[in-house]
């Protein structure tokens, strides 16, 4: 084992600055000095000994000066000594003087302070000399009898460790604590003893527990934990013993320990798949969910249900508590929240959905009422998409959604307003028999929206949707309504005239002359332009959108107007009526014209707003069919188009996550046997409490597509060349946020080799954790180094250094290898995730880091660049498949990652094949990279020009 794996119980600050003191004063300190002058000088031994130094003078000093003393701080720094100390001479043999030190520990193991005692046995458990424990075993033993429980712990720790280093001291240790187990009263004690027995004697283990299966859940839950462990592993180990113990299973889910119940529902879920058993683990972890309090363990627990979820066979059981998984919701954490509601979502089927829309429902009307806060918004937005969801995939629930829903479009959150309208929008172009609710709840809402953006998405569906005769005027009533008085150029003008007080005079000042693009020259009155500001709270809301300036909603108004004017023509004969109606259109385009090319907004029309009205105008004036067809029936097949293909690609996700989870087993398929299988083909047999140990510790085993011994041999890199003296290379073990490197180094030459010393820096968001201890090499020696480093966010980081070492029998300085650098990778830490359009179009706004990168490469194909640029850069792609089909010569798609810190990447890819180039002109464009941190966004684009040069000869 190297320094890095060994097991470290004591860990010593050491204050650098002071000068190490010579070993006559601290001779002097030990022999003549108080108690507190003798424990600093016993420190200072106990540092330079771990500092390398070997100071064997002081060893019958400490023996006979210290040794003796009753002090409890000096007892303690001398169980620390003696465990460093070296005990044996250069031939292997043990000292003469440490015959002295078992004595004094025989006494300390019989003294009356239970403290000294058990931290003598713990301190036993550190040795690996057999001659010093071996006169010490009978005092052990006694310490089993002990009255105090903390000794007695101790004295079956050390046993255990003894028995396992060197059995035949105590060859009779497992009948010795078995016997122990059954009289003990005390929970610490207990647990170790079984914990011992677990690990030395399994079936002694076994015996106990049958005896007292009927009492488990009376015990403390430190034993019901270890009882647990022992189960899975017999159970695991032995499936036919499972009948035996899976009662006792079920009565560890009752108790009052939630480490149990998390521990004992994992372990029935992995020993029975009968329905009840999943029931029984199911309803344990939603429980476990709701009690407790930190939300760490909340979302720790609910991802062991969406494992659950992820199996065939537990899905049905799981849907049947789909109601008791909602309970979850009502914990404040919006991450929580969210992973409830996409497994309540996964979970839902037409036996459930309706106690589920009724729940949800609540929990929107609930949103309403809760004072406003920024994740109140955002868990109405989930609600909103849930619920859409569910419309989605059963009709029949979309009538009593939309109602509920419909009441948020006057939201002054636009984020979920815009929900529901999306929502709204599908549900009145899928569901015929809807139409006329949903005209009547937008036209009652109409009034009352305040987000522009909304607006327009309303005037929309109105303007698309109302088919009757008193719908149409419905809607014209609600747009004079929203538009106020008209002409509004005049009315507006007339009010501040109005609003001025006699005694204010209007300050006429110079007329301006304004050049307009024809050259020729207008004039602007100064009274128009300095007119004093009102109050507009009064004023209609679409009225007030126009004034503002936003004269993108008066676009949309025309269309609205056009073709409910166009569809009132085809359903009114009446000449006069359709001439009133169609002019009265054309007045409300024409006034807001007028207004746009006035001084009132506070920005004037754009150019193309202006368009699109006289469009309107010309559309109305001249009624041809040809335009008849487009207003009215174009743009709703347009819609049905965009609806289907995105219902579509639904399905085709749905049924690739299915096909994942369906396990299909042909006749011809080979049977996998228990023993021949590698690791990680057989996940559900593997031990899971040596997963969760291996996870811990780093060593997680990745499905790796490639042969894993290739896979790990390409991790490895070489540091220097091979005509050194001292070889070296590394093999960088990624797991999360620690970076583990396991540095090989060799002596090439024929000297041997003395404080041989890794150096290592780094350059980036990276931690070096610990300094590697140096080493002696033989002449043709290896040794394997390994190094810790930490990392804090997601940037390509840099660890650079080199190997010093000393020449024994040479006189000349220190020699130096400087190693090479070892770039960490990027990708290590970056996993493709999906968002929706919006939100990736908000993250673009708000994210201040952008790097661009020019297309410098071989290919040819716009396809094969982009497939490539997403295998590179572990991004996934937006963008549907529907949307990149065909060929045009340009291609636009929109990238999205996030890290394992939490931090997201966005791309968007512009690239174009020449065409006047020839067929074999290579692709060419930029890909711009946007991320909240500058890091991330210089990494990736380094990623990507990587690996562009990669692909190019």
């Amino acid at each position: 084992m190297t320094a890095a794996e060994n097991v470290c119980y004591t860990l010593i600050n050491v204050p650098m600055d002071s000068e190490p003191p010579s070993e006559i004063s601290l001779k002097n300190d030990l022999e003549k000095g108080d108690v507190k002058s003798k424990t600093e000088a016993l420190k200072k031994v106990i540092i330079m000994i771990l500092n390398g130094e070997k100071l064997p003078g002081l060893l019958m000093t400490i023996i006979r000066f210290v040794l003796p003393l009753q002090d409890h701080t000096i007892k303690k720094l001398l169980l620390v000594f003696w465990e460093i100390v070296p005990k044996t001479t250069p031939d292997g043999r043990l000292l003469h003087e440490m015959i002295l030190v078992c004595d004094a520990y025989r006494k300390d193991l019989q003294h009356p302070n239970e403290f000294i005692r058990g931290s003598t046995l713990r301190f036993l458990c550190k040795l690996k000399e057999a001659e010093l424990l071996e006169p010490l075993m009978p005092a052990i033993r006694a310490c089993l009898e002990h009255r105090h429980s903390y000794v007695r712990r101790n004295a079956v720790l050390a046993i255990y460790t003894i028995y396992r280093n060197f059995e035949h001291l105590i060859p009779d240790a497992p009948e010795l604590i078995h016997d122990f187990l059954v009289n003990e009263k005390d929970a610490s004690c207990k647990r170790n003893a079984f914990m011992m027995l677990i690990h030395a004697d399994q079936d002694r283990a076994l015996d106990y527990l049958s005896t007292c299966i009927d009492q488990v859940q009376t015990f403390g839950d430190i034993l019901q934990l270890v009882i647990v462990e022992l189960i899975y592993k017999v159970c695991h180990a032995n499936p036919s013993e499972r009948a035996r113990f899976i009662r006792c299973i079920y009565n560890l889910l009752q108790s009052s320990s939630p480490a149990v119940k998390y521990e004992a529902a994992g372990t029935l879920v992995t020993l029975s798949s009968a329905p009840t058993a999943i029931k029984a683990a199911a309803q344990c972890y939603i429980d476990l969910i709701i009690k407790e309090s930190d939300n760490n363990v909340k979302l720790i627990v609910l991802d062991r249900l969406i494992e659950l979820k992820e199996h065939p066979a537990h899905e049905r059981v799981l849907q049947d508590l789909v109601m008791d998984i909602l309970r979850v919701l009502s914990t404040p954490d919006l991450e929580v929240r969210k992973k409830t509601l996409q497994l309540a979502l996964d979970l839902v089927s037409s036996r459930n959905v309706e106690e589920l829309v009724i729940v949800l429902k609540k929990e929107v009307i609930k949103t309403n009422n809760v004072s406003e806060h920024e994740d109140t918004d955002k868990y109405r937005q989930l609600l909103v998409r849930t619920l859409h969801s569910c419309s989605v995939r059963f009709p029949d629930m979309a009538a009593n959604v939309i109602p509920v829903l419909m009441e948020f479009l006057s939201d002054n959150n636009e984020a979920a307003a815009a929900d529901v309208l999306e929502f709204v929008r599908e549900a009145i172009q899928r569901f015929d028999n809807l139409r006329m609710l949903i005209v009547e709840k937008m036209l009652e809402v109409f009034h009352a929206i305040k987000s522009v953006k909304i607006y327009r998405g309303a005037l929309w569906i109105l303007g698309e949707y109302c088919s009757t005769k008193e719908d149409i005027q419905s809607v014209m009533t609600e747009i004079r309504r929203s538009l106020g008085e008209i002409p509004i150029v005049e009315s507006e003008i007339k009010k501040e005239a109005g609003e001025l007080k006699p005694e204010e005079e209007i300050t006429v000042g110079p007329v301006q002359k304004l050049v307009t693009e024809m050259g020729t020259y207008a004039t602007q009155s100064a009274l128009s332009s300095s007119r004093p500001t009102k109050k507009e709270e009064d004023r209609p809301p679409l009225r007030g959108f126009l004034l503002d300036g936003d004269f993108f909603v008066a676009a949309s108004l025309a269309t609205t107007l056009t073709k409910i004017a166009l569809r009132y023509v085809a359903l009114v004969q009446e000449k006069k009526k359709q001439n009133s109606f169609v002019a009265e259109a054309m007045l409300l385009m024409a006034t807001i014209l007028h207004l746009g090319k006035s001084s009132l907004p506070k920005k004037p029309i754009t150019d193309d707003d202006v368009d699109r009205i006289s469009l309107c105008l010309k559309v109305l004036s001249e009624c041809s069919p040809l335009m008849n067809d487009i207003f009215n029936k174009e743009c709703r097949q347009s819609l049905s188009h965009m609806l289907s293909a995105k219902l579509e690609e639904e399905k085709l996700s749905q049924k690739k996550e299915s096909e994942k989870r369906n396990v299909t087993v042909q006749p011809d398929d080979p049977i996998s046997f228990m023993q021949l299988t590698a690791k990680n083909e057989m996940n559900c047999k593997e031990d899971q409490f040596q997963l969760s140990l291996l996870a811990a510790m780093g060593n997680t085993q990745r499905k790796e597509t490639a042969d894993p011994l290739a896979s790990k041999l390409n991790k490895v890199t070489q540091l220097t060349g091979f005509s050194d003296p001292v070889y070296a290379e590394a093999y960088v073990h990624v797991n999360q946020y620690d970076i583990v490197l396991d540095v090989l180094v060799v002596n090439q030459t024929s000297d041997t080799l003395q404080n041989c010393t890794l150096e290592l820096a780094t350059l980036g968001d990276l931690k070096l954790v610990e300094k590697p201890s140096p080493l002696t090499l033989a002449p043709h020696d290896f040794a394997n180094i390994k190094a810790n480093v930490k990392v804090a966010s997601t940037e390509n980081g840099i660890i650079f250094g080199n190997i010093v070492y000393d020449v024994s029998g040479a006189a000349s300085d220190r020699n130096c290898v400087v190693l090479s650098d070892i770039h960490i990778d990027i990708m290590d830490y970056i996993q493709p995730a999906t968002c929706t359009d919006a939100e990736f179009r908000q993250m673009w706004a708000e994210f201040e880091w952008e790097n661009k990168v020019t297309v410098n490469t071989n290919m040819v194909d716009l396809n094969d660049y982009l497939q490539h640029i997403l295998k590179s850069t572990n991004m996934k792609c937006l963008t549907p498949e529907k949307a990149l089909s065909g060929y045009c010569g340009f291609m636009a798609a929109n990238l999205y990652a996030r890290s394992i810190f939490g931090e997201d990447a966005l791309a968007n890819v512009s690239i174009e094949k020449p065409i006047h180039q020839g067929p074999d002109a290579a692709v060419t464009g930029h890909i711009r990279i946007r991320a909240k941190s500058q890091g991330m966004a210089l990494s990736l684009g380094d990623k990507i020009n990587l690996s562009q040069k990669k692909t190019s000869i």
